[in-house]
């Protein structure tokens, strides 16, 4: 529609074609208003019923909300109106008729449970709140991106249909691939790091991964947006860095590029970007702290992964972002290379938000018998990732990284209940449509 003017670049004196929904009308007797929203905001249509035409009126006051219209008319001021604007109109279309039975009310007057408003996501964007969410995802993702290309890093783009999975086990969703058996990929990772080898040297992705974990909870999906980085010459301490760089940029892009959806979400006194450098504890250092705060029923040994009330104790005994390092070789993936000085810790490292884990990564293996050895150890068959294997016998370099949850992201970010409230169409094990 060349001719459309958005609502908020309506000016008094001005005529325009605006289009949008109908988000209310309130007919008050010898006048009535309608009010039309689009993307950028809403303006207020006025009819006054004995000085305008009765077919107008009447198409305008008996269309059902939510339904899409266009109007023509000479904008004047009102300082009444809820933009201080307001249009006199003199055509009205009904592009869209509406069914007058919603199952849910974009206006927010009436709540909606989780479940109804993700099976009517269309409906549910319509709500200021919940569109403030996603253009505050999009500016973060946009953010990562250009903190990404300021540490020098390349884009890159993996496949998600593989003939193994990263990491082994069950937790993978097969596929049939022209009469063979394959799987959405877990994650980049094996991927990364052989691009990482190459003279590219630092790259990262943002895409989706699929994980068929049978986990349920507010905090876990299926296919999630996983942020990754890997890089040559770097170590775990380099990767720590790069991490908690990405984490800062986010915080700083949404306190600088959206401070109107902070204020659509209630947020604008309270959101802070993340102060100081991260604490980095190593993991023996986590499970004293942990064991001294009282809260868990049992005390957790060396070997233990930390469970949700652990990370919770922690968080908050810490109050705000930091790192573990130094776990046990036995319970990190076969391609995070051990300490030099004791093999039985590994260079691995989670970044935590006080609610949740939000990042995993370490040095890697780069050596081909040591990386042989890691296979073999988590009983895991070399051969079948013998096209990833084969790369490290012609000279891979020390390389490190990390992949970050993106969902977990903006869920800390924000404060969200749910995770399933950072993405627009989530799969979990109960959702599968839309």
């Amino acid at each position: 529609m060349q001719d459309r003017t958005y609502t908020e670049n309506a000016e008094p004196g001005d005529e325009v074609t605006v289009a949008g929904w109908v988000h209310e009308i309130r007919d008050l007797g010898g006048i009535a208003f309608l009010i039309l929203r689009d993307t950028t905001g809403k303006i207020q249509i006025k009819f006054e019923k004995d000085e305008m035409d009765d077919e107008l009126v009447e198409t305008g006051l008996d269309v059902a909300r939510e339904s899409v219209i266009r109007v023509s008319g000479s904008v004047e001021e009102e300082p009444r109106a809820p933009t201080g604007v307001e249009v006199t109109p003199e055509e009205l279309e009904v592009v869209s008729e509406a069914d007058p039975e919603l199952p849910l009310d974009p206006s927010g007057k009436v709540d909606a449970d989780l479940s109804t408003r993700l099976d009517n996501r269309t409906l549910d964007l319509r709500k200021d709140e919940v569109q403030a969410v996603f253009e505050i995802r999009a500016e973060i993702l946009r953010a990562v991106r250009e903190q990404f290309r300021e540490f020098h890093c390349t884009e890159i783009n993996t496949p998600k249909i593989v003939a193994t999975g990263t990491e082994g086990g069950t937790e993978l969703f097969p596929i049939t691939y022209f009469g063979e058996e394959a799987f959405m990929n877990q994650s980049p990772q094996l991927f990364k790091q052989l691009i990482a080898g190459s003279n590219v040297e630092r790259v990262f992705e943002i895409g989706p991964i699929f994980r068929a974990e049978e986990h349920n909870t507010p905090r876990h999906l299926n296919e999630a947006t996983s942020i990754d980085f890997e890089g040559a010459f770097c170590d775990a301490h380099d990767a720590m860095d790069v991490a908690e760089g990405i984490v800062k940029a986010a915080y700083e892009a949404v306190t600088e590029n959206c401070s109107e959806e902070l204020e659509t979400l209630g947020l604008e006194d309270e959101f802070e970007v993340p102060d100081g450098d991260f604490p980095r504890l190593t993991y023996e250092e986590a499970i004293e702290r942990i064991n001294a705060t009282g809260e868990l029923d049992e005390q957790l040994v060396w070997g233990d992964d930390l469970p949700t009330e652990a990370e919770k104790a922690l968080g908050d005994d810490v109050g705000g972002h930091y790192f573990i390092t130094e776990w046990p070789s036995e319970i990190k993936p076969f391609y995070i290379k051990d300490t030099d000085d004791d093999e039985t810790l590994s260079t691995g490292f989670d970044l935590m938000h006080p609610r949740m884990e939000l990042v995993s990564g370490g040095q890697r293996e780069h050596r081909h018998e040591h990386l042989i050895e890691g296979f073999e150890q988590q009983g895991l068959d070399p051969d079948q990732f013998e096209y990833y294997t084969k790369m490290f016998k012609y000279g891979m370099p020390p390389h490190a990284g990390f992949g970050l949850g993106g969902e977990r992201l903006i869920m800390t970010i924000l404060g969200l209940d749910n995770i399933r409230e950072a993405v627009l169409f989530p799969r979990d094990r109960q959702r599968l449509s839309p």
